[in-house]
Protein backbone atom coordinates (compact mmCIF):
# COMPACT_ATOMS: atom_id res chain seq x y z
CA UNK A 1 0.00 0.00 0.00
CA UNK A 2 1.30 3.59 -0.71
CA UNK A 3 1.73 6.15 2.04
CA UNK A 4 1.15 9.67 2.56
CA UNK A 5 2.00 12.25 4.55
CA UNK A 6 -0.80 15.11 5.58
CA UNK A 7 -1.50 17.49 8.20
CA UNK A 8 -5.29 17.24 10.90
CA UNK A 9 -6.88 19.29 12.82
CA UNK A 10 -6.73 17.99 16.05
CA UNK A 11 -10.24 17.28 16.41
CA UNK A 12 -9.65 14.92 13.83
CA UNK A 13 -6.67 13.51 15.38
CA UNK A 14 -8.72 12.91 18.98
CA UNK A 15 -11.14 11.23 16.16
CA UNK A 16 -8.72 8.96 15.01
CA UNK A 17 -7.68 7.70 18.73
CA UNK A 18 -10.87 7.06 19.24
CA UNK A 19 -11.58 4.52 16.01
CA UNK A 20 -11.82 1.18 18.02
CA UNK A 21 -15.04 2.39 19.28
CA UNK A 22 -16.30 2.67 16.02
CA UNK A 23 -15.23 -0.84 14.67
CA UNK A 24 -11.85 0.56 13.03
CA UNK A 25 -8.84 -1.47 12.78
CA UNK A 26 -6.00 1.67 12.47
CA UNK A 27 -5.85 4.69 11.46
CA UNK A 28 -5.54 4.15 8.24
CA UNK A 29 -8.90 2.40 7.59
CA UNK A 30 -10.47 5.10 9.37
CA UNK A 31 -9.14 7.47 6.67
CA UNK A 32 -9.44 4.69 3.89
CA UNK A 33 -13.01 4.28 4.45
CA UNK A 34 -13.44 8.09 4.76
CA UNK A 35 -12.14 8.41 1.14
CA UNK A 36 -14.25 5.96 0.01
CA UNK A 37 -17.41 7.38 1.17
CA UNK A 38 -16.39 10.82 0.06
CA UNK A 39 -15.27 9.65 -3.19
CA UNK A 40 -19.07 8.05 -3.28
CA UNK A 41 -20.88 11.01 -1.94
CA UNK A 42 -19.24 13.20 -4.92
CA UNK A 43 -20.04 11.02 -7.94
CA UNK A 44 -23.77 10.78 -6.21
CA UNK A 45 -23.73 14.57 -6.67
CA UNK A 46 -22.25 14.47 -10.20
CA UNK A 47 -24.95 12.09 -10.89
CA UNK A 48 -27.77 14.29 -9.18
CA UNK A 49 -26.85 17.60 -11.32
CA UNK A 50 -26.29 15.38 -14.54
CA UNK A 51 -29.92 14.23 -14.02
CA UNK A 52 -31.32 17.69 -12.91
CA UNK A 53 -29.78 19.70 -16.18
CA UNK A 54 -31.22 16.42 -18.38
CA UNK A 55 -34.92 17.18 -16.79
CA UNK A 56 -33.86 20.77 -17.08
CA UNK A 57 -33.35 20.40 -21.04
CA UNK A 58 -36.42 17.94 -21.36
CA UNK A 59 -38.21 20.58 -19.99
CA UNK A 60 -37.68 23.30 -22.39
CA UNK A 61 -37.48 21.06 -25.14
CA UNK A 62 -40.83 20.44 -26.33
CA UNK A 63 -39.24 18.02 -29.69
CA UNK A 64 -37.60 15.45 -27.22
CA UNK A 65 -40.57 15.33 -24.84
CA UNK A 66 -42.50 14.64 -28.39
CA UNK A 67 -39.93 11.11 -29.01
CA UNK A 68 -40.07 10.01 -25.64
CA UNK A 69 -43.78 10.26 -25.52
CA UNK A 70 -44.27 8.22 -28.75
CA UNK A 71 -41.42 5.65 -27.73
CA UNK A 72 -43.55 5.33 -24.03
CA UNK A 73 -46.39 5.06 -26.00
CA UNK A 74 -44.88 1.62 -28.15
CA UNK A 75 -43.08 0.38 -24.92
CA UNK A 76 -45.06 -3.29 -23.97
CA UNK A 77 -47.17 -2.85 -20.78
Amino acid sequence: MIQAKFSLEESHIQFLEQRKQYGFKDKSDVVRTALDHLHAELARQRLRESADLYAETYEKDDETQEWTDTALSKWPT
